[in-house]
C-alpha cells in the first residue's frame, strides 16, 4: 500500500506544477508553517498550474485519526498553501483509486457522504475556536464553525465505539471560492478565502491556528495533517500554526442584503369536510421588503442589523419522535440573520436559543472578540402578535461573554431578558470550562432565573457540574445537574425544569493492528439518576433510573454494528400525571359515573434490546438500521408495554447530480396486559434532490406521519376509562380512539450563486385522511406558493 502513492503521484497531469516550496510533515510534528506572501491572483479553476503555487508552501506527512491515531494515513495528501494581501489560498491534491474517490455535484452543507478536505483555520490562535471551510473533489463547498466545549460525541447504543472530535456548526455560510476536479490519480482542488469573510485579530504580524482533515469514504477513515491523539480534551489545541502572518488587507468590510418575499396561502372555505369541499380560497399578501447589513466595524467585530426580515423557513423542520411526552423536543435555529456569529451565543444547558424570537420587527446584533475575550450582544424587538396582550412589542437581550484561561481553560457569562408589557424574565448565568493534563476537563454553570407574569414574581436556580476524562482505551463522562421547579428562560430552552439529573459512564475501547478487519471495538456502561427536584434534598429515591450496556464496533471498510441492552425503572411522576387523568367509576344503571384521582403504578421496569448496523458510504448508496425491541414504559397509561422501534435509513446517489434520503421510522407500542396495541407512530420520509448546476437544483420532500392512539385505560391497576379535561366544557371526559394521519409535501426550486444571493421558488402543502396510508380520501388542510429572492452586496 505504501507505494501506490508514489505510483499514483507519477500519474500527475503535466499541466500541473511541482511545487518548490518548504515541505512541513505533520508526522514529524513541523508544525510551526511560514508560508509565503505573494501579491498575485490566480483563476479558480481546480488545476494548480499557475505560478504563484510553485513558491507555496507544502503540507504534507498525515496520521489517521479516526478510527485509530498515531499511525501514517493510508492514502496520501499533499496540500499548498501561501496568501496575497487579500486571501489565503489553497491547493489540495488528495491520492487514492480514481474508482473509489466518492463526489457529487451536492447542494452547499450537503457533503457529508463524500471525501471531503476540511481546513480548521484558526485567526484567534486560541486552540478553542475556528472557521471551518469544506469541499469535497469537485470544489462543493460546506462551511460553518467549531468552537469546542467539550461535548463528546459517540458511545452509547446510537454512537461509535469512541467518543468522537466535536463537529463542526455548519449553519454559518461564508463566500469564499473553490472548483475541484477528479484525476487519475484522486482529486485535486483549489481554494480561495478572502480576509473580507474572516475576522481575525488586530495585530500587524500575527499567527492562526491550522489543520487539514481528509475524509478518506472507501476506507472509512479520517486523516489528519498534525497528528492530533484522540486521547485530548481539544482536538483544535493539537494543530499546527500559521506563523508571520503580516500586512493582510481586509479592506471596507459592508455586505447589505436587500430581499423581497411573496407568499399566497391557501384554505379551505367554509364548506370544508362537506360534499362542497371544492371551496377553496388563496389569498396572495403583499410582497414583504426587508433588509440585512453586517459590517466589519473592525478585523475582530461584527456588527449585523436586520428591518424587517422574513424570517420563514425554506425546508419545513422534519418530524421528531418523542419517547418521552415530559421532555420538550429542541429544533435547530435556521434563519441566516441568526446564524452569522451564533457560536458566540452558545451556553450549556441551551440558556440561549434565538429561535424564541419568533418574528423580529427589528434586530442589531454585535459579535467578536477583543484581546481573550468573546462578546456577544443581540437586542431585538418582536412581532405584537408574540405578546400576551397582542399590541406590545416584547423586547429582548441578550448578552454573551467569555474569556480565554490558560491554554484552554475559559470562563463565561451570560445575561438574557424578555420584557413584554408587565411581564418580564432575565437569567443570568456564570459559566466555565477547565482542562488540565490534556485529557481531563471540569465543566460548571451556575444561573438564577427571575419571572414576573401578571404580577406574580417567581425566582429559581439551575445548577451543573461535568466532569470527563478523555483517553483512547479508557475515559469517562459525568454530569449531575439541577433545575428549580420555577426556572424559566423565555430567551432560551429548557426541555423540563423541577428535576435533577446525575449519570456516570466509563468508556473502555480496544484498537486493532493496521489491516486487522476489526479496526476497533469498545463498549460503554451508563448509569443515569433522575430526581424530581424537591426530592434531591430531601433523601427522596430516585424517580427514573437507567443501566445501559453497550457495545460498538467499526470494521475494515467502514461497516459499524452496535449491541445495547437497556435495563430502566421509571417512577410514577405526579406532577405529570395529576393534573392530566381521573379514572373514570361505573355506577349502576342510571346512576351517573363518578371520578377518581390517577394515581399510578409506583414504578414501572424495562428492558430492552438494541441492534444497529451501518454501511460504508458506498459510491451509490449508504444505509444504516436501528432496532429496538422488548419491554418498555407505556407513558400514555402509565403502565408496561412491549415496544417495537425502527429506524431505517438509505442515501442513494444513483448519479453525481441525482441524491435520493429515505428513511422509515415505526415506533410500536402493545399493551403489557392484553397485547393491544396502545399506541403506534410512522414517519415515512423520502427526499429527491437533482443538481442541474453547482447553483441551481430542485428538490421535492414527502413526509407522512401517522400517530394512533387507542381509548385510554388504567391498564396497570383498575383498567377503568381514562377520563381528561375537557375545557371548553369544564368536563372530564373519556379518551376516544383517534388516528392523525398527515401528509406534508414540498417543492423547491433554489438558485444559489453565493451565500446571501439567492432565488426561491416553492410549494408545500398538508394534507391528512381517515385512514392511514389509504391515499383514497385525502382531505387538503393547507398550501402556499411562495417566492423568495435576496442579493448579497459587498462592497
Amino acid at each position: 500500500m505504501l507505494i501506490l502513492p508514489l505510483v499514483l503521484a507519477a500519474l500527475h497531469t503535466t499541466s500541473d506544477v511541482e511545487p518548490t516550496g518548504t515541505v512541513f510533515n505533520g508526522r514529524e510534528r513541523q508544525l510551526a508553517v511560514r508560508i509565503p506572501r505573494i501579491d498575485a491572483t490566480v483563476t479558480i479553476d481546480g488545476s494548480l498550474s499557475e505560478a504563484p503555487w510553485i513558491s507555496a508552501a507544502v503540507l504534507n506527512g498525515f496520521s489517521q485519526y479516526a478510527p485509530q491515531d498515531g499511525v501514517p494515513a493510508q492514502d496520501s495528501t499533499e496540500v499548498l498553501v501561501w496568501y496575497s494581501p487579500t486571501a489565503i489560498y489553497f491547493g489540495i491534491r488528495a491520492f487514492q483509486p480514481r474508482d473509489q474517490v466518492r463526489a457529487s455535484l451536492a447542494d452547499r452543507d450537503k457533503i457529508s457522504a463524500d471525501d471531503y478536505i476540511q481546513i480548521l483555520l484558526g485567526t484567534f490562535n486560541d486552540g478553542r475556536q475556528a472557521s471551518v471551510f469544506m469541499v469535497n473533489p469537485l470544489g462543493v463547498q460546506a462551511d460553518g464553525t467549531l468552537v469546542e466545549r467539550g461535548a463528546l460525541i459517540g458511545g452509547g447504543f446510537l454512537g461509535g465505539a469512541t467518543q468522537a472530535r466535536e463537529a463542526p456548526d455548519l449553519s454559518p455560510d461564508f463566500v469564499f471560492q473553490s472548483k475541484g476536479r477528479v484525476t487519475a490519480w484522486g482529486y485535486e482542488v483549489e481554494i480561495r478565502i478572502p480576509f473580507k469573510s474572516l475576522k481575525y485579530q488586530s495585530a500587524d504580524v500575527q499567527s492562526w491556528g491550522i489543520n487539514i482533515v481528509r475524509k478518506v469514504q472507501y476506507r472509512g477513515h479520517e486523516d489528519s495533517w498534525a497528528p492530533a491523539q484522540r486521547a485530548a480534551a481539544s482536538f483544535l489545541a493539537q494543530g499546527g500554526t500559521l506563523i508571520g502572518l503580516s500586512d493582510l488587507h481586509r479592506g471596507l468590510v459592508v455586505d447589505i442584503t436587500p430581499e423581497a418575499t411573496q407568499r399566497t396561502e391557501g384554505t379551505p372555505g367554509a364548506a370544508a369536510g362537506t360534499a362542497a369541499a371544492s371551496a377553496w380560497r388563496y389569498e396572495a399578501r403583499a410582497p414583504t421588503l426587508g433588509a440585512n447589513v453586517r459590517w466589519g466595524v473592525t478585523n475582530n467585530l461584527t456588527l449585523n442589523g436586520t428591518a424587517n426580515p422574513d424570517f420563514s423557513q425554506v425546508e419545513a423542520d422534519a418530524a421528531q419522535i418523542s419517547f418521552d411526552p415530559r421532555a420538550a423536543l429542541l429544533f435547530p435555529e435556521k434563519r441566516p440573520f441568526f446564524l452569522d456569529g451564533l457560536e458566540q451565543f452558545s451556553t450549556p444547558n441551551s440558556l440561549i436559543y434565538t429561535r424564541r424570537l419568533v418574528q423580529p420587527v427589528a434586530a442589531v446584533k454585535l459579535t467578536g472578540k477583543v484581546a481573550n475575550s468573546d462578546l456577544a450582544f443581540l437586542s431585538a424587538a418582536d412581532a405584537a402578535n408574540t405578546s400576551a396582550s397582542g399590541r406590545d412589542h416584547p423586547l429582548y437581550n441578550i448578552v454573551r461573554l467569555q474569556r480565554d484561561l490558560g491554554s484552554q481553560s475559559r470562563l463565561g457569562m451570560a445575561y438574557t431578558d424578555r420584557v413584554d408589557g408587565a411581564n418580564w424574565n432575565r437569567v443570568v448565568d456564570v459559566d466555565g470550562r477547565l482542562v488540565w493534563q490534556k485529557i481531563y476537563a471540569l465543566q460548571f454553570q451556575l444561573a438564577g432565573s427571575g419571572t414576573q407574569r401578571n404580577g406574580v414574581r417567581t425566582n429559581a436556580p439551575l445548577w451543573e457540574a461535568r466532569f470527563n476524562r478523555q483517553g483512547k482505551t479508557f475515559g469517562w463522562r459525568s454530569a449531575f445537574t439541577g433545575i428549580g421547579e420555577d426556572f424559566r428562560t423565555q430567551s432560551g430552552f429548557i426541555s423540563r425544569a423541577g428535576q435533577a439529573h446525575a449519570n456516570f459512564a466509563p468508556r473502555f475501547a480496544f484498537f486493532g493492528a493496521r489491516g486487522a478487519f476489526v479496526e476497533q471495538a469498545g463498549g460503554d456502561l451508563l448509569l443515569d439518576d433522575i430526581w424530581a427536584y424537591q426530592n434531591l434534598f430531601h433523601q427522596g429515591d430516585a424517580r427514573d433510573k437507567k443501566l445501559h450496556f453497550n457495545f460498538n464496533a467499526q470494521f475494515r471498510g467502514g461497516w459499524t454494528t452496535g449491541a445495547s441492552l437497556l435495563l430502566e425503572t421509571f417512577g410514577y411522576d405526579p406532577a405529570f400525571y395529576n393534573r392530566r387523568y381521573r379514572i373514570e367509576v361505573p355506577r349502576g344503571a342510571g346512576v351517573a359515573s363518578d371520578t377518581l384521582p390517577f394515581t399510578g403504578t409506583p414504578r414501572l421496569a424495562n428492558r430492552d434490546w438494541v441492534l444497529s448496523v451501518g454501511s460504508p458510504q458506498f459510491k451509490y448508496v449508504s444505509f444504516s438500521v436501528v432496532a429496538l425491541n422488548g419491554q418498555d414504559e407505556n407513558f400514555d397509561e402509565w403502565s408496561m408495554a412491549h415496544i417495537t422501534y425502527w429506524n431505517v435509513t438509505a442515501d442513494l446517489r444513483p448519479s453525481e447530480q441525482l441524491r435520493v434520503a429515505a428513511s422509515y421510522i415505526l415506533n410500536d407500542y402493545q399493551r403489557h396486559s392484553t397485547g393491544r396495541r396502545v399506541r403506534r407512530q410512522r414517519d415515512p420520509r423520502l427526499r429527491v434532490e437533482y443538481q442541474v448546476t453547482r447553483n441551481i437544483f430542485v428538490r421535492a420532500i414527502g413526509e407522512y406521519f401517522t400517530d394512533y392512539t387507542d381509548a385510554l385505560r388504567d391498564d396497570s391497576r383498575t383498567n377503568n376509562p381514562l377520563l381528561v379535561y375537557d375545557a371548553t366544557n369544564q368536563s372530564w371526559v373519556r379518551t376516544q380512539e383517534r388516528t392523525d394521519n398527515n401528509l406534508h409535501g414540498e417543492f423547491l426550486f433554489s438558485y444559489k450563486p453565493t451565500p446571501g444571493t439567492v432565488f426561491y421558488a416553492g410549494y408545500g402543502a398538508d394534507l391528512t385522511e381517515p385512514e392511514a396510508f389509504g391515499f383514497r380520501s385525502m382531505l387538503r388542510r393547507n398550501d402556499a406558493f411562495f417566492l423568495k429572492a435576496s442579493y448579497l452586496f459587498r462592497l
